[in-house]
């Protein structure tokens, strides 16, 4: 269970009332942290809601495979795409922020090293920014060729695919969630915050990633 906002884990709580108590997940980091401190909202799911929503997908996943595998496999293949194409463009942008922040970090590193030089800044204060500049360096390095190898992945293939839907021929009709199900076929589910329209009808998006 994942957090869309900011990557991290959705953990598991109850809210007690009078006569009964509801399970909910919700943001690890804004429980931690709350507004100030992290960067993410209060915004979670039911416990219910999730149950029955994954349920019903898992469900419908286990038809198709016995009564029209080849489809299956070409909505599959779609979905793919059209994952690999939103994490292709996500991924883009934050490599793009992260050589322009790169860039920025040496042209500060250069002047630090000419107001030195020149007399304008301090032994200490040199010091101290070099390490500073020298840490960011060395992070956005790093995140940069991460990104690079994240972009030059192929995360689904056709075998994947085929692999995913041997698996879940494996169960038939399931009336119920069980951890080795969820294990082997479900490779992560993300949360996203629940928005409202002018009605107040609440909607909320939940993207799952299959294990293949």
């Amino acid at each position: 269970m994942k957090c869309a906002d900011c990557g991290w884990s959705m953990s598991y709580a109850e809210r007690q009332y009078k006569t009964c108590s509801t399970g909910f997940f919700n943001c690890t980091q804004f429980r931690k942290l709350g507004k100030v401190g992290g960067r993410c909202s209060a915004h979670y799911i039911r416990y219910d809601t999730l149950y029955a929503y994954v349920l019903a997908r898992l469900q419908d996943w286990i038809y198709q495979a016995h009564s029209d595998e080849k489809q299956l496999l070409s909505k599959l293949l779609k979905s793919s795409d059209k994952e690999a194409a939103k994490a292709h463009k996500k991924q883009s942008a934050e490599l793009s922020k992260a050589e322009k922040r790169k860039a920025e970090v040496d042209r500060l590193f250069v002047k630090l090293y000419e107001d030195w030089s020149s007399g304008h800044i301090t032994e200490y204060n040199f010091k101290m920014l070099s390490q500073k500049y020298q840490a960011e360096q060395q992070e956005l390095v790093e995140k940069i060729d991460k990104l690079k190898s994240e972009l030059a992945t192929e995360k689904q293939t056709t075998a994947d695919a085929e692999k995913w839907i041997a698996l879940i021929k494996q169960y038939s009709d399931p009336t119920e969630l069980t951890a080795e199900m969820l294990n082997t076929l479900i490779e992560k589910i993300v949360v996203h915050e629940a928005t409202k329209d002018s009605n107040g009808t609440r909607t909320q998006e939940i993207e799952y990633f299959t294990d293949s």
